[in-house]
């Protein structure tokens, strides 16, 4: 392929980021960055190495020999393909830990600019435009209303047998803006140069098509 994409996608939770990323990548061939995956890598090879779960010089050492990429929606950490490996509740555990340290940001960060240095990819998040991504010219900001992000978290888990109720999700989409937007590391805004979509009344179908004509007409 030609022409080299590097899209990045932010927004509040439940705005469908994660579902847009994949069929935009599926749609253009490219590759899609799960970045929470990432960190679940890295807590895979904590455990694996027994590290304790702390921010140290052991920990920095082992960052600076670890190499995580994607290939055909695989995660392979040094070589090794764990994308089955890392879905379990302890690495789950171990990913939400070890994301909090500031040396396992920057190493993440550092991997995931280099992927979109050497091939086309797409990441979404709460700060890829910001941060990670920011000198890309291919970015995108995806809201849609608290209610209507609600709505759909509420349809979501009713759909799975959860019993809470449309009025509880709503206040948990409330706290999770505020929380991820007044957090001191990388909070979620929009960034300057990224194009705003509000799905509130668009399809699934409608944003992906949006993305798809901006990035593909420029």
């Amino acid at each position: 392929m030609s022409e080299r994409f590097r899209i990045a996608i932010d927004g509040p939770s439940g705005a469908g980021k994660s579902t847009v990323a994949k069929l935009v990548a599926s749609r253009l061939g490219i590759e899609y960055i799960d970045t929470g995956a990432m960190y679940r890598a890295i807590g895979l090879k904590m455990l694996r190495l027994g590290l304790e779960m702390e921010e140290n010089d052991e920990l920095q050492k082992m960052l600076d020999e670890t190499d995580v990429d994607f290939e055909k929606e695989r995660i392979y950490l040094d070589g090794e393909d764990v994308s089955d490996l890392i879905r379990t509740q302890e690495i789950s555990k171990a990913a939400s830990d070890c994301s909090a340290f500031r040396i396992v940001r920057e190493k993440l960060v550092e991997l995931q600019r280099a992927m979109g240095d050497r091939k086309s990819i797409i990441m979404d998040g709460r700060d890829i435009g910001t941060v990670v991504l920011k000198d890309s010219k291919q970015k995108f900001y995806l809201t849609a209303t608290a209610e209507e992000r609600a709505m759909r978290r509420y349809l979501e888990l009713r759909e799975k047998g959860t019993s809470e109720g449309y009025e509880q999700v709503l206040e948990d989409v409330i706290k999770r803006d505020y929380n991820d937007s007044h957090r001191d590391v990388s909070p979620l805004r929009q960034a300057e140069d990224a194009v705003l979509i509000d799905s509130t009344n668009m399809t699934i179908d409608e944003v992906v098509n949006f993305i798809i004509d901006s990035v593909t007409s420029q």
